[in-house]
């Protein structure tokens, strides 16, 4: 968690999102959300969410991000063959930006480190954006 925070994850607990909204160009700019309380413990002891009618409100976003572990898309690899990959067969960068082998292209997350947590490669990201955007900057 103090990795998220140190991304600039803002946490809102025992909220779920109801709906995504966007705007007249089709990208999203609120998400319609619900507040949620523990209910009851069951036979395991865990207290499952339960809505709170009523508490519905709506929160301004730019990004939506689904974290549902999945594998590198193959067509990645078979559309940029010169792509160099480590021993293991992720993406091999020349630095901590994501630098790829391959002139003009950065790349990070889990297709270069493996499986990792979501804030991992939303740092790797940023780090990415800041490189790729100093290298246009002196083109």
């Amino acid at each position: 968690i103090q990795h998220a925070i140190e991304e600039g994850v803002k946490f809102k607990f025992l909220t779920n999102p109801v709906k995504y909204i966007g705007n007249k160009n089709g990208f999203v700019k609120a998400m319609e959300v619900i507040s949620m309380e523990l209910g009851e413990e069951d036979k395991s002891g865990r207290r499952s969410p339960i809505p709170i009618t009523g508490s519905n409100m709506i929160m301004d976003i730019d990004l939506v991000l689904i974290a549902i572990g999945a594998g590198p898309n193959p067509i990645l690899f078979d559309s940029t063959p010169d792509l160099k990959l480590n021993k293991w067969g992720y993406i091999d960068t020349t630095d901590e930006s994501g630098k790829t082998y391959k002139d003009k292209v950065w790349a990070g997350g889990d297709i270069v480190t493996g499986a990792a947590t979501v804030i991992s490669a939303m740092g790797a990201g940023k780090k990415a954006a800041y490189a790729i955007n100093e290298y246009l900057k002196k083109s």
